[in-house]
């Protein structure tokens, strides 16, 4: 071939590709480092770099700040992502913001005895979005990994949250059941170390409160976590029913609980609403098509998820808060006669 036609020949482009097989890495650690993103040792970083340098790529057609690929992280204590009527939502509106950025996303689901890192390490993420509630000690291990983070329905102070008002959505609910005249308002919680669980409990007793009527610790149950989730409604509502004065008015704090208390009301012989009303929380697809169909407060499901990835692939990941509105959905389940 003469001089001529190869000077005629396209220069071929280096790509990212390029580099991870020469320095014998991965694509993610390399779009880590000319991204100067944490996660890398400097050693790494400086191979990398020289690498790069030497093939003349040009660093400059990296956009900085906008991960390549982003992380699903959520609890597998919650069960499968198929059969959670919430967060499988929350999923779809995560992938619907990651379509529109050009992002890649993967998912995973982690749980105590994990080998978490390693697990989340073979999806190479640049960017981890967290969905739901997770222990302190789950959270230091993702944190270790210092890639940016944001938290879907979860609170923590160091980090960048999206929630939905449960404090207010609480308080709208119960709110609600008191001024259809209900006068003994039973709550059927989970455990109180979930952020949203805590703001939903106090919004009840807020309302409450502002009624003028003492709270009766009698009338709040919290779900035995050591019972299958079914199993823990009904033991919660058989509870409820066993007091000297049941109650005429039961708010769950999310709707499969609430559906599952209604379903133990039936078998005690009772008729909702016409003995006990309900009002559940979230707006699952089933709350609707119950029968009774179900009052419950609509939170925006996939506008929880695209929140959450936007803030993250924007680089927004300083610890705040943003909350979404939510609104009240009344149905058969709660409406007097």
């Amino acid at each position: 071939m003469s001089e001529k036609t190869k000077m005629d020949l396209p220069e071929k482009k280096v790509t990212i590709r390029d580099i991870a097989d020469a320095a014998g890495v991965s694509i993610g650690t390399v779009s880590r480092a000319l991204k100067n993103q944490a996660g890398l040792s400097e050693q790494t970083r400086t191979v990398i770099l020289r690498v790069a340098k030497k093939l003349g790529y040009d660093i400059s057609k990296l956009r900085s700040g906008k991960p390549g690929r982003l992380i699903f992280v959520l609890n597998r204590n919650i069960g499968s992502l198929a059969s959670n009527p919430f967060y499988s939502i929350v999923l779809q509106g995560v992938e619907n913001a990651c379509r529109e950025e050009q992002v890649s996303l993967s998912l995973l689901s982690i749980g105590i005895g994990d080998p978490i890192l390693a697990r989340i390490r073979q999806h190479e993420p640049e960017a981890i979005l967290v969905a739901g509630f997770f222990d302190a000690a789950l959270l230091a291990k993702i944190n270790s990994l210092k890639l940016p983070t944001v938290i879907a329905d979860h609170f923590v102070p160091d980090c960048f949250c999206v929630n939905d008002d449960n404090l207010q959505g609480a308080w709208l609910a119960t709110r609600h059941l008191i001024e259809q005249g209900y006068q003994r308002i039973a709550m059927i919680s989970g455990p109180m170390t979930h952020h949203s669980v805590a703001l939903r409990s106090r919004g009840y007793r807020k309302a409450l409160f502002e009624a003028g009527r003492l709270a009766d610790p009698n009338l709040e149950v919290t779900l035995d976590t050591n019972l299958l989730y079914d199993q823990a409604a009904f033991a919660a509502m058989n509870q409820l029913l066993a007091l000297p004065q049941r109650p005429d008015a039961v708010f769950a704090y999310n709707d499969e609980t609430a559906l599952n208390a209604m379903q133990a009301c039936r078998e005690a012989g009772l008729s909702i609403p016409e003995d006990i009303a309900f009002v559940g929380y979230d707006d699952i697809a089933s709350a609707s098509a119950s029968r009774p169909s179900l009052t419950t407060i609509r939170v925006d499901k996939e506008a929880l998820g695209y929140q959450a990835a936007k803030h993250l692939i924007a680089g927004e990941v300083s610890p705040g808060e943003e909350l979404l509105p939510v609104e009240l959905l009344i149905r058969q389940s709660s409406q007097r006669g």
